[in-house]
Order: C-alpha cells, then sequence, then structure tokens
C-alpha cells in the first residue's frame, strides 16, 4: 500500500497542473482481469487520484486485454491515446534493453531484496531510462517470483525442460533463458488458458498468484516452484519532457 500511494503522490505532482481545463480523463489499459495484481493496483489508483484531486482526474480502467496486449498498451501510451498502464517489466525490453537487468535468472534471493533494489537508486535509474523511449516511470509493484508448469511431465532437473514448448512474454531476454536450457519458448500474448487447455503449448512460467486466478490448475498437471526470474510490475503514463 506504501507504494501506492507513493506512486500517486508523484503521479499527481506533475498532472494536476491540468486541472483548470475541467475533469480530465485518464485511460490506464491493464492486460489482466479483475482480482489480479496489476487491477489492484489500479483501482487503488483510480480511488486515491479521484479522492485526492477532488475530482478534476477521472481514471477509466481497462482491464482484461480490451485496450490490447501489454506491448500494444506501451504502444498507446507512446502516442499519448492511452495515459497510462501497469505493465509486467518483461515486455520492456523490446523498446528499452536497460529492463533487461531486472529480469536476469536467479537475480533477487526474495522479495525483500527485490524491493530494496528496486525502491532504491537502481531502480530509479531503469524507471528514468524510459523517458528516453516516451514513458515516465512511477514505480515498481509486487507481481513475485516465477514458476514453471506443463502438462507433460514432472520436472525435477534442468534436463526435464528439454523440448518442453513454454509459453513466455514478448521478451528477447525470456526467450533467450528457456532456450539455453533446451525449450521451445513461444511468445504469446495474454489470456493463454485456451492455449493451454488445447495443447497448443505445454506449459507456461508466471508468479503463483496468477496461476491461481486463471485457475491453470485445472488445465496443468506439474508445477514446479523453479522462482527462475523476479518479475515486477510497474506503472507508466507518456514521457514529454516533464508533461504527461
Amino acid at each position: 500500500m506504501k507504494k501506492i500511494i507513493c506512486l500517486c503522490c508523484v503521479f499527481l505532482s506533475f498532472v494536476l497542473v491540468q486541472s483548470s481545463f475541467g475533469v480530465q480523463t485518464i485511460k490506464l489499459g491493464v492486460v489482466t482481469k479483475p482480482g489480479s495484481a496489476q487491477n489492484i493496483v489500479a483501482a487503488k489508483f483510480k480511488e486515491l487520484v479521484e479522492q485526492r484531486s477532488d475530482g478534476a482526474f477521472k481514471v477509466t480502467v481497462y482491464h482484461s486485454k480490451s485496450i490490447g496486449n501489454e506491448t500494444e498498451i506501451l504502444q498507446q501510451i507512446q502516442m499519448n491515446t492511452v495515459q497510462m498502464g501497469v505493465i509486467t517489466a518483461g515486455p520492456f525490453d523490446t523498446f528499452d534493453p536497460i529492463v533487461r537487468v531486472v529480469n536476469y535468472p536467479f537475480l533477487f534471493k526474495d522479495a525483500a531484496q527485490a524491493d530494496m533494489v528496486l525502491d532504491g537508486p537502481l531502480g530509479k535509474e531503469i524507471l528514468n531510462d524510459l523517458e528516453s523511449v516516451g514513458f515516465k516511470g512511477l514505480c515498481f509493484s509486487e507481481n513475485g517470483f516465477r514458476n514453471l508448469t506443463n502438462n507433460r511431465h514432472a520436472v525435477k532437473t534442468a534436463a526435464d525442460i528439454k523440448g518442453l514448448k513454454i509459453r513466455v512474454m514478448a521478451s528477447a531476454l525470456h526467450k533467450a533463458i528457456w532456450q539455453a536450457l533446451g525449450a521451445n519458448p513461444t511468445p504469446m500474448p495474454w489470456p493463454i488458458y485456451t492455449e493451454l487447455e488445447q495443447g497448443v503449448i505445454d506449459g507456461q512460467e508466471n508468479p503463483l498468484w496468477v496461476m491461481e486466478v486463471y485457475k491453470f490448475y485445472e488445465i496443468q498437471k506439474y508445477m514446479t516452484l523453479t522462482r527462475h526470474v523476479y518479475s515486477p510490475i510497474s506503472m507508466w503514463p507518456p514521457w514529454s519532457g516533464g508533461k504527461a
């Protein structure tokens, strides 16, 4: 909650100057459905912005991929047809390679260490660097460590991953990680329940809450607590030299 409140205060500091022109609408894109970590952040952000701006700003949350996948939302933010997004860090590496450093495997030992780094100077440097490609990073928020599920066999060693067709985010780094392990990484936009159910892909990798909210336990037989990548989410408005 502390992170979300700080995030809103930073955002308001450079957008409240527009309030004299009447109610301003902020379109905020999220690919996941209500109840997900991204939507919890978006809903709280909406509540605080509308409350603290005394109605000068209205936040409309577009969830469940209703305005596109994460890459498409980022492109719309660059064009300012969408003003904000709550986005997983992975897809950013196609816009700015610096974000890949957050997704290196086994980088953090636990969430506390990840928070310390991402809320500190290094995290701020990453957020600020995105200004060069049209974004203003506000802060990182909790998403969790990614784990593997599949429908073919139990994965107990790295060798067991060989040949598995694994859905990955649109991230060059994530694809390279699974290729190095002998898997067949397949970039695919969210959601992926139907593809898993029909066997188009063998498995996927996500934080545990994702598997619970999207009921992957109904269609995936095996889960391995790999915790191979810590996966933060971030909020981003477009960057235009200090004004969003």
